[in-house]
């Protein structure tokens, strides 16, 4: 499985590849916002999508939306990880198709879980 990880901040995009190594998930990409995602997709074949909310360019909620009105893209599990937890931003994820949310801090096993769910809920 190859998952694409999306966030701003070099930090945590390394805590979450050192979070998906501890559950035996080694094939990772990086890119540091919505736009350049999308070109990373544009180019190489990516089974899950780990996205931050917040971003400059091209924030996660505007990279879901691009994604899942895509037909190719919008088959790729997409799970959105932000420090971002009110109910108002949770239901317009919910709503523009995430297939999970999980918010920092985060533990090994709650990234699992949110990889199984999300996998589970979009078909994988």
């Amino acid at each position: 499985m190859k998952v694409l990880v999306v966030d701003d901040f070099a930090t945590m995009r390394k805590i979450v590849k050192n979070v998906l190594k501890q559950i035996n998930i080694e094939n990772v990409v990086e890119a540091e916002n919505g736009k350049h995602a999308l070109n990373v997709l544009n180019s190489e074949e990516i089974d899950l999508i780990i996205s931050d909310w917040m971003m400059p360019e091209m924030t996660g909620i505007e990279f879901l939306k691009v994604c899942k009105e895509d037909d190719e893209k919008k088959k790729i599990p997409f799970i959105m990880v932000t420090a971002e937890g009110q109910k108002g931003s949770v239901m317009e994820a919910i709503k523009s198709g995430v297939d999970n949310y999980i918010v920092k801090p985060f533990t090994p096993d709650k990234l699992k879980d949110a990889i199984d769910r999300a996998r589970t809920r979009a078909g994988k």
